[in-house]
């Protein structure tokens, strides 16, 4: 009888072990992030001053545009970037190089997928994903440069990407400024009329490389 009251409070005593160490390791991960976006100043975003510029090219033209930056974040130690985040509202997808009544509404709705049913997942899909962001993953300076390297989730696809940047920082206001970058949309299943996975399009292709530049404000 004692040979198996020991051996239960053996089996007891390393099924404990076993579930507490479990626990101290997710709790190590979650401090861990927390500690991440904790760390340093914190900067909010001012919405009105940060935007996203695209560009989009076909084989005739190519159209311009912008979508806000609806909120975020910024924090800043020892005069640099530890961690950031940034949501990209896509129901304010905006046409900038057309005039209201000349496409301008058609290219918007087809843009984020409004109106007719069959197009609504040709780009943006604003309906089931009316949300992108980017979080900032690292900072890193090269030949005089700021990088920023980061995760950018487009329709719910997350991809890494980094881009320089011109960066400022004082008490009271960060701006980040990036350059150009240039992302192929069918990374982030943005699809429509893309040459590389349709072979019968001729000449009624868009390009699958828009051009995109971001000017981030934000303040204490």
């Amino acid at each position: 009888m004692k040979t198996k009251i020991v051996q239960f409070t053996l089996v007891l005593m390393l099924f404990l072990t076993s579930c507490k160490k479990e626990k101290t390791s997710q709790e190590n991960d979650e401090m861990s992030s927390t500690n991440t976006e904790m760390d340093g100043t914190k900067y909010t975003v001012d919405s009105k001053n940060s935007i996203v510029n695209w560009t989009g090219f076909k084989p005739m033209g190519k159209h311009n545009g912008t979508i806000k930056i609806s909120e975020g974040f910024v924090n800043i130690k020892n005069d640099s970037i530890v961690a950031g985040r940034f949501f990209i509202d896509m129901n304010t997808i905006t046409v900038t190089d057309l005039k209201s009544g000349d496409g301008k509404e058609d290219l918007e709705n087809h843009l984020k997928g409004l109106g007719d049913k069959e197009k609504k997942d040709h780009f943006f899909n604003v309906s089931k994903y009316p949300t992108s962001d980017f979080k900032i993953t690292k900072v890193d300076f090269k030949e005089g440069k700021t990088v920023i390297f980061g995760n950018l989730t487009i329709k719910g696809v997350i991809k890494a990407v980094n881009f320089p940047a011109q960066v400022s920082i004082n008490e009271n206001q960060v701006t980040i400024n990036s350059e150009t970058l240039r992302l192929n949309r069918t990374y982030w299943n943005v699809n429509y009329a893309s040459k590389s996975l349709f072979s019968d399009l001729k000449d009624k292709f868009i390009n699958d490389e828009i051009e995109v530049q971001v000017n981030v404000t934000a303040k204490r």
